[in-house]
């Protein structure tokens, strides 16, 4: 049983996943700030490669990626800075970043440089499901599980597609745009997320906007947790390391 599927084995409460942004603050703060999130409850942590074009991202998250590129921030620099303190992390690190940097690193070496640093799962937003093919039998081999997603505007027979492959969660974008912190969400997002959880045999998480205690536990009563990506950049920029756990306790209380 791979790291990502004992996090939801037997769980007794609703998985916490946040985001940050690898090298915002400078790659040497990425252990403290997983040391961090470990002991603060998280089950998972996705670590986000910045990347010139980032299509999904809002603004926040855009910020922290010309943030993180203007401390030198690379793809490599990243794996290698993960490989060198993976030991002292127990929890699964997922990797999101788009196509392009995976393609300009190589698949091949990405894959095999991800499995040495332990990374446990990879996310690539711009990346169809028709073309799967290119990345999914190398990261398979390393043992790395592709994490999909599905959006709102996704039709029925897709997002059964999509939810029928993998052996790692399903990732349900709440809304028809990009991420960043939001004041609530479509009336129909309770049925979305019901029917993704019909159709799926892996456990779902859905994120995109969720940025208070009340959205933790509002998201969580329709799937198996959630992902909190701007609202954590946010607080880590503040020091606010309580409003984090917070976030965090939310999901544990669901």
């Amino acid at each position: 049983m791979s790291r990502i599927q004992r996090v939801f084995h037997n769980s007794d409460h609703k998985t916490f996943v946040p985001y940050i942004m690898a090298g915002d603050g400078g790659l040497s703060s990425l252990k403290e700030k997983l040391i961090f999130l470990e002991q603060s409850g998280v089950d998972a942590v996705e670590i986000g490669i910045p990347f010139s074009d980032p299509v999904a991202d809002g603004p926040t998250i855009q910020q922290a990626g010309i943030r993180a590129l203007k401390e030198g921030t690379t793809l490599k620099g990243v794996l290698e800075t993960i490989q060198s303190f993976r030991e002292e992390i127990s929890i699964p690190l997922i990797v999101m970043t788009y196509a392009n940097p995976i393609l300009a690193f190589g698949v091949d070496r990405f894959a095999e440089q991800a499995a040495q640093a332990g990374i446990d799962g990879c996310i690539i937003p711009d990346l169809p499901v028709e073309e799967e093919d290119l990345f999914v039998p190398k990261l398979e081999k390393a043992g790395i599980e592709l994490i999909r997603l599905v959006t709102i505007t996704s039709p029925e027979e897709r997002i059964k597609k999509i939810t029928a492959k993998g052996n790692g969660y399903v990732y349900a974008v709440t809304v028809a745009g990009i991420t960043g912190t939001r004041s609530g969400f479509n009336s129909d997002l309770g049925s979305f997320l019901q029917k993704v959880k019909t159709a799926s045999r892996l456990p779902v998480l859905t994120g995109f906007g969720i940025s208070t205690p009340d959205h933790v536990k509002e998201m969580s009563q329709y799937c198996d947790g959630v992902i909190v990506g701007s609202k954590i950049i946010e607080l880590f920029n503040e020091g606010d390391l309580e409003g984090i756990k917070k976030l965090v306790d939310a999901a544990k209380a669901v």
